[in-house]
């Protein structure tokens, strides 16, 4: 069996050589184009990890400053503000005037606190919950006792009191 020899004539030469030059050029074509792409694909890449970089640096900082200012206005907050709830007053069948009494002499028995900062409040907490239940009340001829059934420290400093009949 013979290969017929077509390598020979003109025209499937010219048919190779074109074949040849075509993947030839088109290979070239073909670098510069994946080439440039992937050029510009590199510089996009470089620029945001620049970007990144930036921005990382940029939140370090502020965090920084962050942290700074909340410890600055946590030494800052004080307790500006005290309620007082009697929780069971109705229990003893005390009116709202003398509910609201109870709830005034607590409140300027307390009043020292305004203006502290709250950690002084809260490490002195059970010094005036020891006040408040030591103190004997005198509402309607009948003497009663608190009891701090919660104590909330925040620039609002809430106090719950629970009242007994004493003695």
């Amino acid at each position: 069996m013979r290969i017929p020899p077509f390598y020979h004539n003109p025209v499937w030469q010219r048919f190779l050589t074109g074949i040849v030059l075509g993947s030839i050029i088109s290979w070239v074509v073909f670098l510069f184009i994946y080439g440039s792409l992937q050029e510009n694909q590199t510089k996009l890449i470089r620029q945001q990890e620049d970007e990144i970089r930036d921005l990382k640096e940029n939140i370090k900082i502020w965090q920084e400053e962050f942290k700074a200012l909340n410890k600055k206005n946590e030494q800052k907050l004080t307790v500006q503000d005290i309620k007082v709830q009697l929780v069971n007053g109705h229990k003893y069948k005390l009116d709202s005037f003398s509910i609201f009494e109870i709830e005034e002499k607590i409140k300027e028995d307390v009043s020292i606190m305004i203006a502290k900062d709250l950690d002084t409040v809260y490490k002195s907490r059970d010094l005036f919950k020891k006040m408040i239940e030591n103190k004997v009340i005198k509402v309607n001829d009948k003497r009663y006792r608190l009891e701090v059934k919660e104590i909330v420290v925040y620039t609002s400093l809430l106090i719950q009191l629970v009242i007994h009949l004493d003695g």
